[in-house]
């Protein structure tokens, strides 16, 4: 199924579209994998998912481009080691700085997918035996784990995550069969479609954004690349366990449902700094922090699937976006997928370790030629990336309403962000706020309405509790957070 011609076609098409996009700066992962969703429309499942899982990994891997040239990450996952990329880079170690990022995204994408495979279809066989109980604790644990991790103010994530809820309310009601703020309009019926959402909070609003800074162009290196491969064994030789503890921290992040790849690569470069037997050398283009990081960003792409294909809980705003590609495509992500579509499950880890291989010589291409793929006048690229998304918005509800849809939630996003209040745990809000109200409707009608039914079955329970706790630290460190302040204060 993978290797047939037109599935191998949109393979690469998606992964030279990825390296393009994760090579400008501004233009994120997501937004890729966004952009890429209307086209998937038209294709067929694993062809779908193979777009999906090569252009996020290429992005990904891309956006170290013009953070070591231009000091400007291209992607959110680039920022934590962006200005170690540059001072190496000022320091003529350019070849270096690139052929590590490279070789080691590359392997710690392949490691990512190794613990896929083990873990996914073992944590499914568990998952299988799930009632609603669980799956309620579950949509909790991952809503929690969203602010817990991936904000630094948690009353913002808070507020967003609410916001994203509210707005999963809109529609039929999935218990009494009740329009709910739906204010007569047709349309609003069938709720707020997730695709025409997503593509206007992450294309439409870094549009926006970028718009502001349409003149603000970095200038690229005057550096030509050489032999990138050169001085890797030394590296190797000397950071090879930097590069399984960066994996490992990138796949266990990517697990968490929300983290994602930047949050690993910010985790992995301060646990680098913290652990190195010279951490005055960081951020004066140390190499050490950049083998962690990199292998922690792309690793985490195959540990945030584990949650996405298994329990249907996105691991991040790009497996979010695969889980509305799967519904798209009459297929429902969860332990089920693992029996009724098996052969799809397969595809996409076949897909994952093919993709990481032809990175090695399409990223080696792309550095090559970075420096007229920079130059691309944002005033050209911002046009083209408009009618993709008015194509894509309207594509998914054969109607102006998904158009208007996209561009209120794109304003909305760019809005939340310019108040520095985050978008990811209000999608995450979005998705899982069906899943979150229809398991526990059924709950409670299972339990009679006793609360305490929630924590009877013994897994229920453990992850009942363990979410209880999760809460009881986040309000402890709140308060705790309070004090110093008002000492201060008084």
């Amino acid at each position: 199924m993978v290797f047939e011609p037109q599935v191998l076609g949109v393979i690469l098409a998606s992964a030279v579209f990825g390296m393009f996009v994760g090579a400008i700066p501004g233009l994120t992962a997501t937004m890729a994998t966004a952009l890429l969703v209307p086209i998937t429309f038209f294709m067929s499942p694993v062809a779908a998912l193979g777009a999906i899982v090569t252009a996020t990994a290429m992005a990904i891997f891309a956006g170290d481009i013009p953070g070591a040239m231009l000091r400007m990450p291209g992607t959110p996952a680039s920022a934590a080691y962006a200005d170690e990329s540059y001072q190496m880079t000022r320091k003529g170690q350019l070849d270096l700085c690139m052929g590590v990022n490279l070789v080691f995204s590359v392997a710690g994408g392949l490691f990512g997918v190794v613990f896929l495979i083990a873990f996914a279809p073992m944590l499914a066989e568990v998952a299988i035996n799930f009632s609603s109980f669980e799956y309620f604790w579950l949509a909790c644990l991952g809503l929690t784990c969203a602010i817990f991790i991936g904000t630094g103010d948690s009353l913002k994530g808070l507020l967003s995550l609410f916001i994203g809820l509210a707005i999963a309310t809109v529609g039929i009601d999935p218990a009494a069969g009740q329009p709910r703020f739906t204010f007569g309009n047709v349309d609003l019926l069938s709720g707020i479609d997730f695709i025409p959402a997503m593509i206007g909070m992450f294309a439409v609003s870094e549009l926006l954004r970028g718009a502001v800074s349409m003149d603000k162009a970095g200038e690229v290196v005057k550096q030509a690349v050489g032999n990138m491969f050169t001085g890797l064994s030394a590296v190797w030789k000397k950071y090879w366990k930097n590069f399984f503890r960066g994996s490992a921290v990138g796949t266990t992040i990517g697990i968490l449902p929300g983290a994602g790849a930047d949050i690993a690569a910010w985790v992995s470069y301060a646990v680098s700094k913290k652990l190195s037997k010279e951490p005055e050398k960081f951020g004066t283009g140390h190499v050490e922090g950049i083998v962690d990081s990199t292998s922690a960003n792309n690793s985490a792409l195959g540990g945030a699937w584990i949650p996405a294909l298994v329990f249907g809980i996105p691991g991040d705003s790009i497996t979010a976006i695969v889980i509305g590609v799967l519904y798209m495509k009459g297929m429902n992500p969860g332990p089920t997928v693992f029996q009724q579509s098996p052969e799809l499950i397969y595809a996409v880890f076949i897909i994952f370790i093919l993709a990481n291989l032809i990175m090695l010589p399409l990223g080696w291409a792309a550095i090559k030629s970075a420096k007229q793929i920079l130059r691309v006048p944002k005033n050209i690229l911002t046009p083209i990336i408009v009618i993709f998304c008015l194509v894509g918005a309207f594509a998914m509800t054969n109607s102006a309403y998904g158009i208007v849809l996209m561009l209120t939630m794109g304003v909305f996003g760019w809005w939340l962000e310019e108040h520095d209040i985050p978008v990811a745990p209000l999608i995450l809000g979005l998705v899982l706020g069906q899943m979150l109200e229809q398991n526990f409707m059924s709950s409670m009608i299972k339990a009679n309405g006793a609360l305490m039914g929630f924590f009877e079955r013994p897994l229920a329970g453990t992850i009942g509790v363990l979410t209880l706790l999760l809460w009881g630290m986040m309000i402890w460190r709140g308060l705790t957070a309070k004090k110093p302040v008002e000492a201060a204060a008084a």
